[in-house]
């Protein structure tokens, strides 16, 4: 039978609490994002898709203009647990497009924006051909919604995301 000293008990606690700490302070470290993006049917509220996003991170929809058949870019930063969006890039002039406060740039037309939202709703069609933009990989909104509303929003990622994020990393 091995007896434990007050002392050594002591020690062997903080030992195995300093080992419970690194491993939180490594998965932390390993899953950066501290938010993740919620693109869920808005029917039924099943998640789609569920991207690890940063605080202060540009997503962007990307679409066709129906009409005019040029591209359109909405902006949005993760701002919290909001989207705010930034601005929008469009090529010509169009319906539903801005006409005023716009500025020419080397990227097309330019509108500025501050507007926050706590939940984007959007109808993905093919005509469109709705994508979204996260960093460098982009998701086809069309395929993945099978044409039904789907809606944008941005959660606090818990340690249990995390951790799962950690053991789909090492897998």
């Amino acid at each position: 039978m091995v007896r434990l000293t007050r002392r050594r008990a002591l020690a062997l606690t903080a030992a195995t609490g300093a080992t419970a700490i690194g491993t939180i302070g490594a998965v932390a470290t390993s899953a950066s994002a501290d938010r993740t993006l919620i693109v869920a049917d808005a029917a039924d509220g099943d998640a789609l898709l569920e991207i690890p996003v940063d605080d202060g991170e540009e997503l962007t929809l990307s679409y066709t203009h129906s009409v005019e058949k040029t591209p359109v870019e909405d902006v949005y930063v993760v701002d919290g647990d909001v989207l705010r969006m930034d601005r929008m890039v469009f090529q010509s002039f169009g319906a539903g497009l801005p006409t005023d406060d716009i500025e020419r740039t080397d990227e097309g037309y330019v509108r500025e924006s501050d507007e926050s939202t706590e939940e984007l709703r959007v109808t993905p069609g093919s005509i469109a051909g709705h994508e979204l933009v996260v960093g460098a990989e982009r998701y086809d909104l069309v395929e993945r919604s099978d044409g039904r509303t789907v809606t944008l929003s941005v959660t606090d990622r818990t340690l249990r995301d995390a951790l799962e994020t950690t053991v789909d990393h090492e897998r």
